[in-house]
């Protein structure tokens, strides 16, 4: 519906003495006659001032009371988040058992295991070993490759080369990394021999400490001297369990670091393998990180990536030109990498890694399989990562460790020539009785019936049978290959049983989660769209009875809990509060607004919102839906864009239809230059191109992309200039902050990003540390910039506005000469709270767009110009009060989320964000700076939200601050039903094949976009409401 012109629309306004004719908006008229009225009525300014205070103190109650109920909303979502992922992210319960010397797992008769003089359990092969892991080694970067080489072909050649040349010295297989593929759970695995989950319940639930048994532990425990050198990460598993003076920790998270690890690692371990400095150390670990560093800064295919392969090649050669015949040398990868070098999901680019093994002792061999070639391909003879535990195990002469459930590799035990089948049969054995011992166990504790392991205890049961013959045949036949064969199979389906036991949800758990979610979602949609016209008026009354009845709730549970056995106190007091908080609200809604409530809504544009919004929940049960996210919502953009335009048509008066049309235009155009921006994920391939880097196997800018920041720079302040300048606005703290400090705060992040491919690229003939610190130095200028002095600018700041006061003069008419009165004119007048609260916004736009990339910080700008031209069009088809501009905020936030290089995976997040400013880790900063990257367009929206009910809105308009609070509550509205489709379809589809490749990482996604929208709404978007009041009020006085 076409909104009236009137004249509280002009931008300027000039208040006449009582005398004059009415000139200005009727509303600050009435104002200044009843100031007039007052003094004529013999009542002094003090009493116009003690209005004035009590108005300002009841909206500074207000003002925290609303901070108090957005607080609430977060502390629900919070626990329905939690209980739904307690239930939701796989557990398994750690044994703390562990294997000893004297207990050996099973009774061969005749061939029965004993403790060895010369090794446990079995005979031990090596006394020594030296461990490389080098991080991200994917399989493909070990082997020849003959057609056109990409950077990380043919560079770490010397693996491949010496398994192909001495078959008995060394072998090379695929290393197939169990999902996640981290770090931290992959030295789990590798370690432990057991599976990963999201949660092991046991003794190291609370810590990051291995306390498990594992290899490491076993190697502590027979007395050998360890050595660590590298990632960090070791020690927070394994701490004090490493020679103090021979270890050398660095730090792991510099993504941006490629040089300082490796470099360590390799100064400190060669001079260790000289024979002076053997006898110091047992057992060696270097850990290498810079080809994974490569890979997240550069991407895979980038000669940074060859420069590191090559280096690593060169270590290798070193390593085995010292060792000696009593050492084995290790070198592996612990995951691979995908396109653009980053990891943490299940793609087959992230799982394959590569395992080497090299002795001179020639014990090695390939005779059972008849292949004597390391495989091509990473799909030819893979062995699983917690298959290392028990050959190291037996090949150390150590226990295996009790929760493995790995099993040998035949390579390591089959023997030079003719296959040593009654040896590999042993081994396996071995593993498969150990594996036996800890399915009794956690059958035992887990009260799992027999029945579940019918299949395993077949294959074991042949096992045993097989040995028993070729005891009696004295080794003659196929015997003992026929035992190898059956013990390999119990192992395997042992594995697949605990693959799918460790697969059960909580489903209790889980619909507690969703029950308090929806609940939310209800309690939101109450609060956003209740008809009563002052929303803050009754938010004490909601406040008060949902922290009464929610203390009340969470102390009866907690009271009961303690009373009754089996209750998990801090679970159920959690229940109990956001049950008594949600059952409070519903109080006062079923007593004060009973008729309030309107769930349909009565306009087009409300439907619309609605419909956005359900189509957008119902479509997450799709993968492909939610796949191809991004085109999706670009089309609901679209959609908006053409009904606005529609609408605009049929406004009444020129000016507003052509105002109307001009940003709907606008709307749409950028939406459309926006979606060139692209990072493609793995499955929407080969139907997407991305061009969010330079290419598809790059995470470096092309240089053509360092010009978008400048131009952003050059071009968007004067965009913003020009809708200050259509109220006349451009006053004040505007002409500083918007025409110099964002124009050079967005020229300085351009310099930047000038000087980080410099340092890429290698362009400049300064040193990487020098270079380094200039970045640094220059991001922490603009981030104080932006948050500093952006902030003491926005709280201390006057409104943009300009009051020009022209003198009493007498003037010479045809009447005589005539008196002209005093007379003011306020330049900004129709958008004063608008034009001054963009300033806010302009301080995080300022600090997102240092940073994103460069194409990112183009998405960024795009997203500004985007939010004035939605707050035009809101402002000229009158949907300050429709839910369809916080919706279409909401649809803004998820949209530039995927144009700013990410996706809803865990590999898309860029953790080389954490270094813009800083040299190392460093808590809480670098999190913060991580958070800023992935959800900045969500941060920018939710903080620009509040424009809504601001924008050419007159100082003194009554229940302003209701009017924001509702847009807010709408948008996290918009954002609370997307997280509850996401769970609920998480929780629905937690079998489906693709649930950890798209559905768990989506829901994962849309929490934490909403954690972080609550609590950026209720501290940014309300908190800074105050500030902005009160500086206005000092001028036009408080409404």
């Amino acid at each position: 519906m076409a909104r009236p012109s009137s004249n509280n629309r002009e931008p300027v306004f000039t208040p006449l003495p009582r005398n004059g004719s009415a000139a200005g908006p009727s509303e600050y008229k009435d104002i200044t006659n009843q100031y007039n009225d007052s003094k004529d009525q013999g009542h002094p300014d003090i009493d116009i001032q003690a209005i004035n205070r009590r108005k300002e103190v009841l909206f500074k109650a207000s003002h925290f009371l609303l901070i108090g109920f957005f607080l609430w909303i977060f502390l629900l979502h919070a626990i329905g988040i939690y209980f739904f992922t307690k239930g939701f992210l796989l557990t398994r319960l750690v044994l703390e058992y562990k294997s000893e010397c004297a207990a050996p797992p099973f009774d061969l008769g005749k061939q029965s295991p004993k403790i060895y003089t010369d090794g446990c359990w079995h005979p031990k092969t090596f006394d020594k070993a030296i461990i490389i892991i080098i991080d991200a080694l994917r399989y493909d970067f070990t082997v020849p490759f003959s057609g056109e080489p990409h950077h990380f072909h043919n560079a770490l050649t010397v693996l491949d080369e010496i398994a192909r040349k001495s078959p008995e010295d060394a072998f090379l297989l695929p290393f197939i990394a169990d999902p996640p593929t981290s770090t931290l759970q992959r030295l789990k695995g590798l370690t432990t021999g057991t599976l990963p989950t999201f949660i092991d319940i046991g003794s190291n639930f609370a810590g990051t400490a291995i306390e498990e048994d594992n290899l490491v532990g076993q190697l502590r425990n027979a007395g050998k001297t360890l050595v660590h050198l590298g990632d960090d990460t070791w020690h927070s598993l394994f701490p004090g369990y490493f020679d103090a003076n021979l270890t050398h920790a660095y730090d792991s998270f510099n993504v941006w670091d490629l040089f300082t690890v490796d470099t360590g690692v390799t100064e400190h371990l060669i001079p260790l393998l000289s024979p002076e400095n053997t006898g110091k150390w047992d057992i060696l670990f270097g850990h290498y990180l810079g080809v994974d560093h490569a890979g997240h800064r550069y991407g895979p295919d980038h000669p940074a990536t060859n420069s590191k392969l090559r280096e690593m090649d060169d270590v290798v050669r070193k390593i085995v030109a010292l060792l000696d015949d009593k050492t084995l040398l290790v070198v592996m990868g612990d995951h691979g990498m995908d396109i653009k070098g980053d990891h943490g999901g299940e793609s087959d680019d992230e799982v394959e890694a590569a395992l080497w093994m090299y002795s001179k002792k020639g014990v090695f061999g390939r005779g059972h399989n008849g292949k004597m070639e390391p495989p091509a391909t990473a799909k030819e003879r893979p062995v699983g990562q917690i298959d290392l535990v028990p050959t190291l195990s037996l090949l150390f002469g150590l226990p295996i460790p009790f929760n493995n459930l790995g099993a040998p590799i035949p390579e390591a035990f089959v023997g030079r020539g003719k296959p040593d089948w009654e040896k590999l049969a042993l081994v396996n054995a071995l593993t498969a009785a150990q594996i036996s011992r800890y399915q009794h166990e956690y059958s035992r504790s887990r009260g799992l019936t027999e029945s579940i392991f019918s299949l395993p205890q077949r294959y074991w049961a042949d096992g045993l049978q097989s040995w028993k013959e070729a005891v009696w045949h004295k080794g003659k036949g196929d015997f003992y290959a026929t035992a190898f064969e059956s013990f390999s199979r119990y192992q395997q389906e042992t594995l697949r049983i605990y693959q799918s036991l460790w697969a059960t949800f909580n489903i209790p758990s889980m619909l507690e989660g969703i029950a308090i979610l929806a609940s939310a979602v209800a309690v939101v949609a109450v609060f956003a769209r209740s008809s009563v016209s002052s929303t803050a008026e009754v938010v004490p009354v909601y406040l008060s009875h949902m922290t009464i009845l929610g203390a009340i709730g969470g102390a009866a549970v907690l009271l009961i809990a303690t009373i009754m056995p089996g209750m998990v106190s801090k679970d159920s007091s959690l229940l109990g509060l956001a049950a008594g908080g949600i059952g409070g609200f519903g109080w006062v809604f079923l007593e004060l607004q009973q008729n309030s409530f309107h769930p349909f809504s009565q306009s087009l544009w409300g439907w619309l919102a609605v419909v956005f919004t359900l189509s957008q929940s119902i479509g997450f049960a799709s993968n492909s839906y939610t796949i191809w996210e991004d085109e999706i919502v670009l089309c609901f953009l679209g959609t908006f864009a053409f009904v606005a335009f529609a609408s605009s048509i049929r406004q009444e008066f020129f000016i507003e239809r052509i105002l109307g049309m001009s940003q709907a235009t606008i709307f749409l155009v950028l939406s459309r230059l926006a979606s060139l921006s692209r990072l493609c994920r793995e499955e929407q391939m080969p139907y997407c191109r991305s061009t969010y880097y330079s290419s598809t196997n790059s995470s470096t800018s092309a240089p053509w992309q360092l010009l978008i920041p400048l131009i952003t720079a050059v071009v968007l302040p004067n965009i913003i200039k020009t809708y200050y300048q259509g109220t006349r606005s451009y006053q004040g703290p505007a002409t500083l902050w918007v025409g110099f400090a964002l124009r050079m705060g967005l020229l300085g992040s351009a310099i930047f990003w000038v000087l980080d491919a410099a340092d890429d690229n290698e362009w400049l003939r300064i040193s990487q540390s020098s270079l380094k610190m200039m970045k640094i130095v220059l991001a922490r200028l603009l981030l104080g910039s932006a948050f500093v002095v952006g902030t003491t600018t926005f709280v201390y700041g006057n409104p943009c506005i300009k009051i020009e006061v022209t003198p009493e003069a007498n003037a010479d008419t045809s009447d005589g000469l005539v008196t002209k009165p005093q007379s003011v004119k306020v330049f900004g007048y129709a958008n004063v709270h608008g034009t001054r609260y963009f300033l806010l916004v302009t301080n995080w736009l300022l600090a997102i767009f240092l940073l994103q990339k460069p194409m990112g910080g183009g998405a960024v700008g795009i997203l500004a110009v985007q939010i004035l031209a939605l707050l035009e069009i809101i402002d000229t088809n009158d949907l300050s009060q429709s839910a369809i501009g916080p919706v279409v905020f909401g649809l803004l936030g998820s949209f530039h989320f995927f144009k700013t290089g990410h996706q809803a995976t865990l590999s898309s997040i860029q953790w080389e964000s954490a270094f813009v400013a800083l040299k190392t880790i460093s808590y809480p900063w670098s999190p913060l700076l991580v958070v800023l990257n992935t959800f900045g367009a969500q941060i920018l929206t939710t903080v620009a939200v509040p424009l809504i009910a601001l924008w050419k809105q007159p100082p003194k308009k009554p229940r302003l601050l209701s009017d924001v609070a509702k847009a807010l509550a709408t948008l996290l509205l918009y954002y609370a039903v997307i997280n509850l489709a996401t769970t609920m379809w998480a929780g629905w589809l937690r079998r489906h094949l693709m649930l950890y490749r798209i559905f768990s990482p989506r829901f994962m996604t849309a929490a934490a976009v909403l954690l972080t929208v609550d609590l950026v709404g209720t501290f940014v978007a309300i908190g800074s409401l105050r500030w902005n009041f009160a500086s206005i009020a000092e001028v036009f006085g408080w409404s």
